[in-house]
């Protein structure tokens, strides 16, 4: 069975406390719960990882080739400001999806720009915990084209 690799970016295990209005009321558990019963029914595994720290989702992504076909990756605010995450992505040779809950675009000037996205086969956002949910679509289209 195929497997994909999910990384929950920095603060993202706040989900559920975090700015309600912006992310929603659903956890981090919720999300991951959702992503399961979608995965069980597409017949890919998924791992999930939610690291607050650069080097560590860099290792992740960097390592992914060992054991994964795709990856979701939501980098958060690491979205916008590192080069290290996007080359990761853009070496690792995994297609990668990038997802966010919130419409970046539709935000702060500050995170309008992604940096890792163009590294990416693709990007979903704005559609709240349903953008993971489309990832995972995408996702398993990429590994099964």
């Amino acid at each position: 069975m195929d497997k994909i690799l999910v990384i929950h970016g920095p603060n993202l295990n706040l989900l559920g406390n975090r700015e309600v209005n912006i992310y929603g009321k659903e956890s981090l558990d919720d999300i991951n719960n959702k992503l399961k019963k979608s995965a069980q029914r597409l017949k890919v595994q998924l791992e999930f990882v939610q690291s607050n720290h650069e080097g560590e989702i860099v290792d992740l992504v960097g390592n992914a080739k060992k054991d994964f076909k795709a990856i979701i990756i939501n980098p958060a605010a690491y979205t916008h400001t590192s080069i290290a995450i996007r080359d990761a992505i853009a070496a690792c040779g995994v297609p990668t999806v990038e997802v966010h809950i919130s419409n970046i675009y539709g935000r702060e000037d500050f995170r309008k720009t992604s940096l890792t996205a163009p590294a990416c086969a693709g990007q979903v956002s704005g559609f709240g915990i349903n953008s993971y949910l489309l990832g995972l679509e995408a996702a398993v289209g990429l590994i099964r084209k």
